[in-house]
């Protein structure tokens, strides 16, 4: 089915784990410029892997919380299963699914598809969860480059008492930052306000604030 996209791809799993295989087809759908969105509710992808996925400018992914669903998708099939797109299921365990063929029960693909594009909308953005799995992992790492009297996201965030992903959204709300093609830029008024982008060359890209920041 990833293979023989053409069009769209949706990959709607819990668990976020890839594979050689699975990073080989993705990356030949993005050489294609298909459009591909993967949702998940659990990543266990690693710096190196993250970074990769960042590289890759037709394949976007989205946090999704509470996900228990499992459907994969391109625009002539649909696979609604219980198999985690997570190498383990794939090798040992069990699973089941329903196969729907959009030219043989139209009606069903497209609620399936509706219902896809949902949860889609009600996830978070890629840079808002690469950011949060970045900053984590490389805190000390950011910490020795933060100038005198500025803070990174994470850190900003911990000192309002609020997520990451709230801060970034406000950041937005504020003019400080818009998303352009699914990825965080400053703005103008950001770099007014002494926003700086960072990037790491290991851990990737973050962002710099004055700690005493109006927003």
């Amino acid at each position: 089915m990833i293979k023989n996209a053409k069009d769209r791809l949706i990959l709607i799993s819990p668990f976020l784990k890839l594979n050689d295989r699975m990073k080989e087809l993705l990356s030949d759908k993005d050489r294609m410029k298909i459009d591909v969105r993967i949702v998940y509710g659990k990543s266990e992808l690693q710096p190196e892997e993250i970074n990769w996925l960042k590289e890759l400018s037709y394949v976007r992914t989205s946090f999704c919380k509470n996900l228990h669903a499992k459907c994969y998708l391109n625009e002539e099939l649909c696979i609604i299963t219980s198999l985690n797109l997570y190498e383990f299921s794939q090798v040992n365990n069990n699973e089941m699914g329903v196969l729907i063929y959009r030219a043989d029960d139209g009606e069903l693909y497209k609620e399936a598809y509706e219902e896809a594009q949902r949860i889609i909308r009600i996830s978070d953005e890629v840079r808002i969860s690469l950011e949060r799995v970045a900053t984590s992992d490389t805190e000390s790492k950011v910490e020795a480059e933060e100038t005198a009297g500025k803070l990174t996201s994470s850190k900003l965030a911990q000192k309002l008492g609020i997520k990451t992903s709230k801060l970034t959204e406000d950041l937005i709300a504020s003019g400080y930052m818009e998303i352009r093609e699914g990825k965080n830029y400053l703005t103008a008024k950001g770099k007014e306000a002494g926003g700086e982008f960072r990037k790491s060359p290991k851990y990737g890209p973050y962002f710099l604030w004055p700690e005493n920041l109006k927003i």
